[in-house]
């Protein structure tokens, strides 16, 4: 080991803040979410801030926006253009006086263009707020569940590499800081792969951001948090990061609902380096989970160890191959529009096609029809945005 000796880092309270969600109809809507998560924080950091000092806090997925996009088939350029965010930005600014107030990283999720990518696309994105008010990180998932119609830098491939080139930062950035050690984001359904947390591990991650998952992941056995939680035990033990994870509370999914429905189902968590679980709460209606950060053990853990720090034996040529034959195709909305949820079902049918064909699935005895794309009206023109946007009132009418 050589260089100068990192500033030790002081033990701190991570906060995973869960709110009762309104699902946006224009970015305009957004407004209503930030209040709630403004409460949340002000209560969090009163409450929890008397333990430790908070100097991490995570929003849920769908935070800010909800889900209008997936839930009703948005075209994707539309909701480019009418529901989601720039960063930096007036809802970031929002977001930046707290962390000032309150002397706090903010770590938030919400699905924002990329100008220098592309103008008519969005990303969901991930980004963390300094305490000074500053956007330091900036990051895009990687691995969408089949309902989502975000754009990630895979399907813009070659623009992507262009801009950022195509080393694993480009990818999986880290974000290091002198007093809260290094941070990496990811998003929902990013850790499905295993791949992603340990890409950001070999990038010098520490503390690693999941938000949100839904039922019924979060409900799967009967332990708490289904394979949600899994997962995270799992890349907290195998990468020997900390894993930050909220889940979205209720969600309203347009406001002529009566009541909401949680989507998410709860289990937010914090688990340590070794993965054990530091704080969980089962519900997730405006609601928090903490547990302690403590940098200077983990790093204590990764150097003094010879058995259970695992990426430090990993035989990495062994694996290169592996990845050599693509699996789903890259480049998909470089110049083509991002397609819709029926569309897009084909496209991850052909994926299964190609496992298949080179002998890493076998195929059952008997095919049957499987899950499909099923419009919540009776007909196309009842499930199009411009029927769907009329949930939503006018700005007059408010």
């Amino acid at each position: 080991m050589s260089g100068s000796a990192p500033q030790q880092v002081a033990p701190y309270m991570a906060v995973g803040l869960s709110t009762v969600v309104h699902g946006i109809g224009s970015r305009r809507d957004i407004e209503r979410n930030l209040q709630i998560v403004e409460d949340g924080i002000h209560a969090a950091v009163s409450i929890i801030g008397i333990n430790m000092p908070v100097r991490l806090i995570a929003l849920a997925e769908g935070a800010l926006t909800g889900f209008t996009d997936e839930i009703f088939d948005i075209p994707h350029v539309t909701a480019a253009r009418e529901l989601f965010i720039d960063i930096p930005g007036p809802e970031t600014d929002r977001l930046a006086s707290l962390a000032r107030l309150y002397d706090t990283y903010i770590v938030v999720q919400c699905k924002a263009r990329w100008r220098e990518a592309s103008g008519n696309r969005f990303f969901n994105t991930l980004f963390v707020i300094s305490p000074r008010g500053e956007v330091v990180h900036k990051a895009a998932k990687n691995h969408l569940w089949c309902r989502e119609r975000s754009c990630v830098p895979h399907d813009v491939y070659d623009r992507w590499v262009e801009l950022f080139g195509d080393g694993i930062d480009a990818f999986y950035p880290v974000l290091r800081t002198a007093d809260i050690g290094n941070i990496g984001t990811i998003c929902c359904s990013d850790g499905e792969y295993p791949e992603a947390v340990r890409a950001l591990a070999f990038n010098g991650a520490e503390v690693v951001y999941r938000p949100s998952e839904a039922v019924p992941m979060t409900q799967m056995g009967m332990e708490p948090g289904g394979t949600w939680l899994l997962q995270n035990r799992a890349h907290a033990h195998f990468n020997n990061v900390y894993m930050v994870c909220p889940n979205v509370g209720p969600l309203y999914v347009h406001p002529q609902m009566e009541h909401p429905y949680d989507i998410g189902g709860g289990n937010s968590h914090i688990v340590d380096y070794q993965g054990n679980v530091l704080g969980h709460t089962a519900s997730g209606a405006n609601t928090f989970v903490a547990g302690i950060i403590d940098i200077e053990a983990l790093r204590q853990f990764r150097v003094m160890n010879l058995n259970s720090n695992w990426m430090k034996d990993l035989r990495t040529e062994i694996f290169q191959r592996m990845y050599a034959e693509p699996v789903h195709p890259k480049n998909l909305w470089l110049h083509d529009d991002p397609l819709q949820h029926a569309d897009v079902d084909e496209i991850y049918r052909a994926n299964i096609g190609r496992l298949v064909a080179r002998g890493s699935f076998t195929p059952p005895a008997r095919q049957f029809p499987g899950a499909r794309y099923m419009a919540p009206a009776e007909s196309a023109d009842e499930a199009s945005w411009e029927q769907v946007r009329s949930l939503w009132p006018a700005p007059e009418e408010e």
